[in-house]
């Protein structure tokens, strides 16, 4: 297998992605929420880049069908249901709904992979079920870490280096020097993944405002083993049974 890693969605645009094999990683909340969302019962989380558009989905949704989540700058937007922790979107909450979802970094990192041949939606809390699922699909992946404002974070690249890490465990991977500092990055916080988010920037802001539960839950891996697949425009989880083949539009 061959495994690309790009450390922020800056400079990757729709056609950058088509046709590709894709891994989006938003550890600090967005790709952990939905795959809490999806696993406790949501029908399907529609990620979208800006307020306005969320709004104009929800508009178009009966009231009764969809909840509107997100954030900016961690919190909870003005006239929400629901912010971008994953402990909100329990099961009595989310069960059958269709989630308008939209977030500083990870939704547009999402919503710029819905012309992928597969995307997939990755965290620490679902890792070993993304990693059986690329590896029974095989040939070349890319990892798009969500980053925090444009720029590099930590806690998304060391998920990237478990994902590679756990690959190399059952097949040969080519990758580059981004997926070799991953891999580095990982070897060194692999002990202690809760403490390398309390030492990440964007760890610290959150529990600055309040969520440090948050980052317990964001580190449990493998708490939420569920394989979001992006599907257009809407994020669907990949039914039990199955098979990995039937989500992706391309021959390994």
């Amino acid at each position: 297998m061959k495994i690309e890693v790009f450390f922020s969605p800056v400079g990757i645009d729709e056609l950058g992605m088509r046709g590709r094999n894709v891994i989006i990683i938003d550890v600090l909340r967005a790709t952990t929420t939905i795959c809490t969302a999806l696993s406790n019962g949501a029908r399907e989380v529609i990620p979208t880049a800006d307020i306005e558009n969320a709004t104009k989905i929800s508009s178009n949704l009966s009231s009764d069908s969809r909840l509107l989540g997100g954030e900016r700058q961690g919190k909870k937007i003005d006239g929400f249901d629901l912010g971008n922790s994953p402990a909100e979107y329990s099961p009595e909450k989310v069960r059958n709904k269709s989630i308008i979802f939209t977030t500083t970094n990870g939704a547009g990192a999402i919503h710029k992979c819905r012309y992928a041949s597969t995307a997939l939606v990755a965290s620490f809390v679902n890792v070993s079920a993304i990693v059986e699922t690329i590896v029974e699909i095989g040939g070349t992946w890319t990892i798009l870490c969500s980053g925090r404002q444009g720029a590099f974070s930590v806690e998304d690249a060391t998920c990237a280096g478990m994902i590679i890490s756990k690959v190399k465990e059952v097949s040969e991977v080519d990758t580059e020097d981004a997926g070799l500092t991953t891999l580095i990055l990982y070897k060194n916080y692999k002990k202690s993944i809760l403490g390398m988010m309390k030492k990440s920037q964007h760890g610290q802001y959150l529990v600055s405002i309040g969520f440090e539960e948050d980052l317990k839950f964001c580190s449990n891996v493998d708490g939420v083993p569920v394989v979001p697949v992006v599907s257009g425009l809407v994020v669907r989880i990949k039914q039990p049974g199955s098979s990995a083949q039937s989500i992706t539009g391309q021959t390994p």
